[in-house]
């Protein structure tokens, strides 16, 4: 039935029946009724429209709990909602009793109940009777289960004392509702009040570290662990006379102190004040009882929570460096949030560690930049986070190169997890170490099987950095760490990163840095701003950062370092703060060494050059380049014994800019222009160069020489 005006011959049916309709949206806060719903509530028998004041007027104050309470019960098990009203008059008398009947909705945007009901005036039975017993037995017994139904879900998921507090303060219970509420808690041999509700800010000052053996309910009861009912200010006065002076002035009429015990301790008192005389019968003891039982647990629950939040964020903040010192000429910045659920500590750290010779003098030195994840995410790998961490911190501080760092700390880490007969609990750990030199921006990075750094460069563009690397710390104690050289160029930002922030939410390794790649080219911001960008578009906002509270839902912990190496010209960035220096057009440069060992990284230097090129508007001459650098280094690896040194370098405004691609290496012999058969297989290096490209060279070097070729952007 819709909520407008029902057909008149189905009014003419229901008036005769003497059954009212009525609506009730919480939205708008209106009730509708008919005019035969308009009698029953003892209002002028005319269609009228009432404010929820308006209709509560006409109801007993606990019906309309018990109306509350049987409706959210409803709601839950998908059934009508059923209860019995008393209506009263103007002067507070009962002048008849009605039964209502409706079916409830929920809006779950608007957060809305909105009920189309029925009203019929009912015979109340002879109290005493049987008939009287069951009927208001079947209400009580409704509301009771709806009230601890919503009582017992709202504090399952309180999760601090705060909002455990704030749930009881909003508890209305059927029938006798208090208007007073005090949890009481009982440390060593004195009580006090740890939340309260119903009573003035400053109100609780005299049952502060007051002495157990005070002669107050609360104080007996954390004594005692039994209940104490009060049924009216005489019994209080009688029973205690002492501290009734201290309860008088609230004007409270009955008081119930129940015990708050959880794992047979009682920790605590529960009160409840009523402004009314409340007779406390069997069943509102139950209900009382049943509400500090489920009160008591979930404050044990918030204390053991609050308890272990506290010492795993002190453990892992313990374990993790500030930011200092202050590395000359970069800026940096870092993250680390742990995984939701369980203690929330685990395995992934960063480090800046000063290195020998680097003092504090502006502009010197050099810094060691690591960042690592033990495998797995709970006590265990925090502990040999911590270990690893301060072993190499040894080792850098002891002035050993990238490499030797990483081989030591693969030793060290393998004996702590097997032991003497290789059957402990055998963990690995995955590492990134870089040397960094802030002067120059030579980075030399060595890499224990975690993921290859990024750089963002000055105009944005984003390049995965291919690096040597060996087997995760730990596998294998004599395991080798080959070395990388790249330069980090004014205002481009290295970024490096464990592999929660890439791999989740159903991401691999390629789509996970996809996505990171679009926020790192997007973001237009400084450093911090853009370590926060990249951990919320990965996991939504961060609650966690290097000193804040931990995060609450995680599916692998992150580790995050991103440093940035100053603009040429001192600023922070462009007129856009992407790095690149002001009013002047970035550029893009990219490094790559190819060792006569390593030919498989030939295919390397392709997908490089073709990221570097990623926005190069004519993709003909995106190919020719790739194949022409392809050319120039493969003839270094078979036409001499050195290895190759690719440089690659875009300048100039988009549609007109120029490439240019320079490949050294250390052999003497100059390349010459050969005039291949139809069937050779070689010699057309620089017959292709010479078709391709829009100017190419040889420059010979002391050592060594260079073949490098141009081509400009085609518009």
């Amino acid at each position: 039935m819709r909520t407008g005006d029902p057909m008149p011959a189905v009014e003419n049916v229901l008036t005769t029946l003497a059954t009212g309709l009525w609506h009730w949206d919480t939205a708008t806060g209106l009730v509708t009724v008919d005019a035969e719903a308009a009698r029953l509530l003892g209002l002028p028998a005319e269609r009228a429209t009432l404010t929820q004041a308006q209709t509560r007027a006409r109801l007993h104050p606990v019906d309309w709990n018990e109306v509350t309470g049987v409706v959210r019960l409803a709601l839950a098990e998908d059934t009508l909602a059923e209860v019995r009203i008393r209506i009263m008059d103007e002067r507070g008398r009962v002048v008849r009793t009605v039964r209502s009947r409706s079916k409830p909705s929920f809006d779950r945007e608007r957060r809305t109940f909105d009920l189309i009901g029925s009203l019929q005036e009912v015979t109340e039975p002879t109290p005493g009777t049987p008939a009287g017993r069951r009927a208001v037995h079947g209400d009580w017994r409704r509301s009771r289960e709806a009230f601890l139904l919503d009582a017992g879900r709202a504090l399952a998921e309180a999760r601090s004392t705060a909002e455990v507090l704030r749930v009881a303060a909003g508890l209305s219970m059927p029938g006798f509702s208090p208007d007073g509420l005090a949890v009481f808690a009982g440390t060593g041999d004195r009580l006090t009040v740890i939340g309260h509700h119903g009573q003035q800010s400053g109100d609780e000052a005299p049952f502060l570290n007051m002495p157990l053996t005070t002669d107050y309910p609360a104080a007996e009861v954390v004594r005692t662990g039994r209940a104490v009912y009060l049924s009216s200010p005489e019994q209080y006065r009688s029973r205690y006379p002492v501290t009734w002076p201290l309860a008088e002035p609230f004007g409270r009429q009955s008081w119930a102190f129940l015990p708050l015990t959880s794992a047979g301790r009682t920790m605590g008192a529960w009160l409840a004040a009523f402004t009314y005389p409340v007779d406390f019968t069997p069943d509102e003891r139950s209900v009382l009882t049943t509400v500090a039982r489920m009160l008591a647990q979930a404050l044990s629950r918030a204390e053991a929570t609050e308890s272990e939040r506290e010492l795993t964020d002190g453990l892992q903040r313990s374990m993790l460096p500030n930011l200092g010192p202050e590395v000359p000429g970069m800026t940096v910045a870092a993250r680390y949030i742990p995984t939701g659920g369980g203690l929330q500590v685990g395995g992934d750290w960063y480090d800046i560690i000063p290195l020998p010779g680097s003092g504090t003098q502006p502009g010197g030195g050099r810094y060691a930049l690591v960042i690592g994840d033990v495998q797995g995410h709970d006590v265990g790998a925090a502990g040999l986070m911590g270990q690893l961490r301060i072993a190499l911190r040894a080792y850098a501080s002891e002035g050993h190169r990238p490499d030797a760092v990483l081989s030591r700390a693969s030793r060290f880490l393998h004996g702590i997890t097997t032991g003497t007969d290789d059957t402990a609990d055998l963990r690995f750990a995955t590492c990134l170490y870089v040397e960094a030199d802030p002067v120059s921006g030579v980075l030399e990075i060595a890499r224990a099987g975690h993921p290859e750094p990024a750089i963002r460069m000055a105009d944005r563009t984003v390049m995965m950095r291919p690096t040597a690397g060996g087997l995760p710390l730990g596998i294998d104690p004599d395991a080798d760490y080959p070395t990388t050289r790249l330069v980090l160029e004014p205002g481009e930002t290295m970024v490096i990163c464990t592999d929660g922030l890439i791999e989740t939410g159903g991401h691999d390794m390629d789509s996970g840095w996809q996505r990171i790649r679009t926020i790192l080219e997007k973001h237009d911001g400084d450093l911090e701003s853009l370590a926060d960008a990249l951990v919320q578009g990965v996991h939504g906002p961060s609650s966690h950062h290097t000193t804040g509270p931990l995060a609450d839902r995680r599916e692998d912990d992150i580790a995050l370092l991103l440093v940035r190496r100053a603009p040429e010209d001192g600023t922070a960035g462009t007129a856009g703060t992407d790095g690149s220096g002001a009013g002047r057009p970035a550029v893009r440069r990219s490094l790559l060494a190819v060792a006569q060992t390593e030919p498989e990284r030939i295919a390397e230097a392709r997908r490089h050059l073709r990221g570097l090129l990623h926005d190069w508007a004519s993709a003909d001459q995106v190919d020719s380049a790739v194949l022409l650098a392809s050319e120039m280094v493969t003839n270094v690896l078979v036409h001499t014994d050195a290895d190759a040194l690719l440089v690659a370098e875009v300048g100039g405004g988009p549609g007109r800019r120029r490439l240019r691609v320079e490949v050294t290496d250390a052999g003497d012999d100059l390349p010459h222009k050969r005039c291949p058969g139809e069937l050779a297989s070689s010699g057309r290096g620089l017959v292709l160069i010479e078709l391709l490209a829009d100017a190419w060279g040889v420059t010979p070097r002391g050592e060594g020489k260079t073949i490098w070729f141009e081509l400009h952007e085609q518009g």
